[in-house]
């Protein structure tokens, strides 16, 4: 962490971006589009631009249109690839059922969509950012705010390097910057740690539900190439997760290059604390419907990220003094279409159209509410409030009948004569039941060709934390993690993190239950942060370019 009494170089400039992702690059480009002798900088906590990007993923190019009209011909990667062919299968334990496209409204369609990797979009996004003069910084997370005598946020500072696990100094000790800024938009994607800090200071969620989640395990594979069919996009729901009361939905996208990217997305409100998500992802696999694709292919790539899927109603309020929440740190997640980066990069947009207007008018570190307003005023509110109701509606009702209801609520806004109604949820971690309430899951062991255990699984994201740094999962309080997270609720860290970082063990000479925290194999994908039923575990930012380095995720 950021010591107080640290002298620190300093660097000032009209706007800083923390977050190197499809929001935070819209944004930059968008400034610079607007007034090119703006000064821009982009802090990104990957190793390199997309290092840390992962999704599905299959994009809606509304945003991009706008933003960089002729992408198509100036050699985006996502261009390679539109959706040919789409499939939405129900799935029991042995069976697949296609639903018919006609029972979903028209808005929930893939056509004139592209799927491919969102982390090389990122990585082309950066270098047209680049271009027009932007400075892009990976390997520099932002890990303090910096906020002035009259209460608004003036930049950021970037974590320290060269600290200790001890919180001593290194030989290599290099303390974080200071980056002073006239606005600050913070785009560092779900469940954000500066994010947090914003919401709880400016009290941002006080007219709005609160966010919820799910968590998305994905693989990338190489496949034969007589089953694969570039552009075809398969959804799923239903089982295995029908069979433990929760819900979520597995994806299967044919991409570029004979790959396949599939993945697996459990809600995380589930009630049942023996829920194992990366374990449901690995029974998914072998469905016989999903199996036959991956049958002789190869997996190149494994990652895991948090998902936001609160919809409209969860939604905060976007801007304060000196600073704005884009992307997914507000969360515009269109949870039934399973895409967010459009709106995501919108929302930047009209962020950056917003900041420009203010500096051009000589104001700093103001409230940019012309840009909240604009948000709510545009085809993203238009987009998230005709499915407002689908989550809370199959999380109330289960994947079934919630399937239902939740399409005829989606049918009833399109045709504009539904009730404006928002059926409420409840925090994530709220939801977890005592374990005496549920029975333990018996998974089946991996077959270490299509099923794989995790431990193997963290090596193909090609996680990497430098050794002896403080530990960026902060345990507030260690008993406490013992009386109710491990005698309560039957250590629900130990399943729901995709990575193996917790483990509760034996102490060898007391006997007594241990809680070791692995934090080097951490994907960054804040579920501990969301799901700790105490929420007794803060995620912070570790030191600069650790974490995953994910290829074409």
């Amino acid at each position: 962490m950021s010591g107080a009494n640290i002298e620190r170089e300093s660097m000032p400039c009209d706007v800083v971006i923390v977050g190197g992702g499809p929001a935070g690059l819209a944004a930059a480009i968008r400034l610079k589009q607007i007034n090119s002798e703006l000064e821009i900088i982009v802090l990104e906590k990957g190793s390199e631009i997309g290092a840390h990007i992962l999704s599905g993923a299959v994009v809606d190019p509304k945003a991009l249109d706008e933003l960089l009209p002729d992408w198509r011909t100036q050699g985006c990667p996502m261009a390679q690839t539109p959706v040919t062919d789409n499939w939405h299968w129900v799935l029991s334990k042995g069976k697949s059922y296609p639903m018919p496209h006609l029972m979903m409204p028209p808005f929930m369609s893939n056509n004139g969509c592209y799927t491919g990797s969102l982390g090389n979009l990122t990585r082309w996004l950066a270098e047209q950012a680049e271009g027009l003069g932007v400075m892009v910084f990976p390997g520099f997370p932002a890990a303090e705010v910096i906020i002035d005598e009259n209460g608004a946020v003036a930049g950021v500072i970037t974590q320290d390097m060269g600290v200790a696990a001890d919180g001593s100094h290194k030989g290599d000790f290099q303390p974080g910057m200071e980056i002073h800024a006239k606005y600050t938009l913070f785009a560092e994607g779900a469940r954000g740690n500066l994010t947090k800090r914003m919401k709880a200071k400016f009290d941002l969620e006080a007219d709005c539900q609160p966010q919820v989640y799910g968590l998305g395990i994905k693989e990338l594979w190489d496949i034969d190439p007589e089953k694969h069919v570039p552009g075809r996009v398969i959804h799923t729901q239903g089982w295995p997760l029908s069979e433990s009361d929760t819900w979520g939905g597995g994806f299967l996208y044919h991409q570029a290059n004979g790959q396949v990217a599939l993945g697996f997305v459990t809600a995380l409100d589930y009630k049942n604390p023996y829920v194992a998500p990366f374990q449901e992802f690995q029974r998914w696999k072998q469905h016989p419907a999903i199996r036959e694709y991956l049958e002789g292919g190869t997996r190149v790539a494994y990652g895991a990220r948090a998902i936001n899927e609160g919809g409209w109603q969860s939604v905060p309020k976007l801007a304060f003094p000196g600073g704005a929440l884009i992307g997914c740190a507000a969360g515009f997640v269109n949870v039934p279409r399973i895409k967010g980066s459009h709106t995501a990069m919108k929302s930047g947009m009209l962020a950056a159209e917003s900041v420009a207007a203010a500096i051009a008018a000589g104001a700093e570190k103001t409230e940019l509410m012309d840009y909240d307003a604009a948000v709510r005023e545009s085809w993203i509110a238009k987009e998230l409030k005709q499915v407002q109701n689908a989550q809370p509606i199959i999380a109330k009702f289960g994947g079934d009948v919630g399937t239902v209801l939740a399409g005829i609520d989606m049918w009833m806004r399109q045709l504009k004569i539904g009730l404006p109604i928002s059926m409420k949820h409840h925090r994530d971690y709220e939801e977890l039941q005592r374990a005496d309430l549920h029975q333990p899951i018996a998974y089946p062991k991996p077959d270490g060709k299509i099923s794989f255990d995790r431990l193997t699984s963290v090596a193909f994201s090609f996680t990497n934390h430098a050794e002896d740094q403080p530990c960026h999962l902060i345990l507030k309080d260690r008993a406490l993690q013992k009386e109710s997270e491990l005698k309560v609720f039957a250590g629900p860290s130990t399943r729901y993190c995709p990575a193996g970082v917790y483990e509760w063990l034996t102490d060898e000479d007391t006997g007594e239950a241990r809680f070791q925290i692995n934090s080097q194999n951490c994907v960054h994908c804040k579920t501990c942060d969301i799901k700790d039923p105490n929420q007794n575990i803060e995620w912070v930012t570790p030191e600069g370019g650790g974490g995953p380095n994910y290829p074409n995720m």
